[in-house]
C-alpha cells in the first residue's frame, strides 16, 4: 500500500544509496535543498505533506533509477543495488523475488577533451580507446551514454566545477532539457535547451551571470542530453 510513510522512506534510501543526505538528494535533482526536509513533511497543524509527482521524477531521473527501482523501495526494499525483497519486507503474500540495480561502465571525457580534436566523431561519440570509467547506475541508458566531467560555473547551483553528467548523444532533445554541445570552434558548454528551429539553437544557463547564447545550427558541431549527473 502506498503511504505517506513509505513513500519518504524510499526518498531516503534512494539518497542513502548513493551516498547522499536527502538535502544532497534534492539538489543533484535540481530542487531546492529543503525540499525533502524532515520538517517539509509535515505541516504545522500535524497534516502529512506528499511530495509532488514531479520532484519524485527528478531524483529518479538524476539517480538513474528506474520507476520499478524506486517503487520496489516503496514496498520495503533496502539496500544499495542488489537487495533481495522478501514478502515481510514489502508487506505483500508474496515469494521472495530479487530487486537488482545494474551497474555498467562507461567512458568518462574532460570538457578540455572534448573540445579538443580528435576525441569525438561527428556524431558526438567518444573516439578511440583508454578512457577513464564511472559505473553507471540503471538500465535505461542506451550503449552509446558516456560521462562529462564539468568545468566553469555557468550551470551553478545545478552543476559544479569536477561534477560528472550522464550524457547519450543519441536520445531525443527536447527544450527545457539539459544539454551538453559543442560548437564548430571547440567549445562545449553545458547548457538547458531555451529554442530550436531548423536554423538556429538557443541555450541558457541555470547561473544567472551567464547570458544566454544563440547559434546557428550549422554552428553547432553536436549536442547530447543530460541523463542525470553524479557528484
Amino acid at each position: 500500500m502506498l503511504s505517506h510513510e513509505r513513500i519518504w522512506r524510499a526518498i531516503d534510501r534512494l539518497a542513502e544509496a548513493h551516498d547522499l543526505t536527502p538535502s544532497g538528494l534534492a539538489k543533484r535533482a535540481g530542487l531546492d535543498s529543503t525540499t525533502f526536509n524532515k520538517s517539509k513533511r509535515f505541516a504545522s497543524d500535524g497534516r502529512a505533506r506528499w511530495p509532488s509527482t514531479e520532484s519524485l521524477s527528478k531524483i529518479i531521473e538524476a539517480t538513474g533509477a528506474s520507476l520499478r527501482e524506486f517503487t520496489n523501495l516503496v514496498d520495503g526494499a533496502g539496500g544499495n543495488y542488489t537487495q533481495s525483497i522478501t514478502s515481510a519486507d514489502a508487506g505483500l503474500a508474496e515469494p521472495s523475488r530479487p530487486y537488482h540495480m545494474t551497474l555498467r561502465d562507461v567512458p568518462v571525457v574532460g570538457m578540455a577533451q572534448a573540445g579538443g580534436g580528435g576525441f569525438f566523431d561527428d556524431a558526438g561519440f567518444p573516439a578511440g580507446q583508454g578512457w577513464d570509467q564511472v559505473q553507471l547506475p540503471g538500465a535505461d541508458a542506451d550503449n552509446n551514454t558516456y560521462a562529462l566531467e564539468i568545468t566553469g560555473d555557468s550551470m551553478l547551483p545545478l552543476y559544479r566545477e569536477g561534477d560528472v553528467v550522464i550524457v547519450s548523444p543519441t536520445a531525443s532533445v527536447r527544450k527545457g532539457d539539459r544539454v551538453v554541445a559543442k560548437t564548430i570552434d571547440g567549445e562545449v558548454m553545458a547548457k538547458i535547451l531555451k529554442r530550436k528551429t531548423p536554423t538556429s539553437i538557443e541555450l541558457s544557463s541555470i547561473n544567472s551571470d551567464y547570458e544566454d547564447r544563440s547559434f546557428a545550427i550549422t554552428d553547432i558541431e553536436w549536442m547530447a542530453r543530460i541523463l542525470w549527473a553524479s557528484q
